[in-house]
């Protein structure tokens, strides 16, 4: 039986899933500095062990997926890579991405959260894999510069103690809109950005990034951008909950020299 045969089954699915957000919701902290401030009205906000993120209806894609990284999380090897990807149970089926729905396409399953960051815990390194937090990557892009970002991001939590991550893609309203999936639609983004903060006492920083959703060249030197940059193109008002002064100060830096 498919996975939408059945409208019964359908519907108490749909039930489940408005059960688990509010939840979710409810159990959600708000004084966690890695989320944006807002959500918009037609996503669903949805906690895992390791991350947060918000769900889009109308990509099938994250608006965003944010979590923070410590020093002994970035280097832990307790868990291999478990490479399950999945749909996520907390998504509405009419929404809920499976693993198969990417092929045969030219595209990646692109992890937002990396696997490499969730080493540390068995649930977080398997709902790495849920495919809420993935998005349709060019293989270039994921295997090798967007990857460049993700090891650099272990290497500056090691360095600071403690970093604030959130990622995520964007679409440009210009460009016609790509999509593949059969039964689900998932629109493929034009551009990825992530954001990083690092509050390590009186040196405090931050940095953005911009990489395009293509097959160039694209290193995190060209790829750098301030926090206020980022947030134009996104829309997305990160690290509200930081004091005024202190996230004027880190949104408008965008030195990478900074992080070495």
């Amino acid at each position: 039986m498919g996975r939408r045969i059945h409208n019964l089954i359908l519907l108490t699915l749909e039930l489940y899933s408005a059960t688990v957000f509010s939840q979710v919701t409810t159990r959600q902290s708000h004084d966690r500095i890695e989320l944006p401030a807002v959500t918009s009205a037609d996503s669903l906000l949805i906690e895992h062990t390791g991350f947060s993120l918000s769900y889009n209806f109308d990509t099938n894609c994250p608006n965003w997926v944010a979590w923070n990284l410590t020093e002994e999380k970035a280097y832990s090897t307790q868990f291999k890579r478990s490479n399950d990807f999945r749909g996520d149970i907390m998504v509405p089926p009419l929404h809920r991405v499976e693993g198969y729905d990417y092929k045969p396409t030219e595209f990646d399953r692109g992890h937002m959260c990396p696997a490499g960051d969730m080493k540390w815990n068995a649930d977080a390194m398997s709902e790495c894999f849920l495919m809420s937090n993935i998005c349709p990557q060019i293989p270039v892009l994921n295997q090798i510069w967007w990857e460049h970002l993700e090891k650099a991001c272990r290497r500056w939590a090691s360095q600071e103690r403690r970093i604030y991550i959130c990622c995520g893609p964007i679409y440009d309203k210009r460009s016609e809109a790509r999509y593949i999936g059969e039964e689900v639609k998932i629109r493929v983004p034009d551009a990825f950005f992530k954001v990083v903060v690092s509050l390590q006492q009186g040196k405090e920083k931050g940095i953005g990034f911009y990489y395009r959703n293509d097959d160039s060249r694209q290193t995190m030197e060209s790829a750098a951008l301030s926090i206020d940059q980022v947030e134009e193109l996104t829309g997305y008002d990160f690290f509200a909950e930081l004091p005024d002064e202190m996230e004027i100060r880190i949104e408008a830096q965008n030195k990478l020299s900074a992080w070495r």
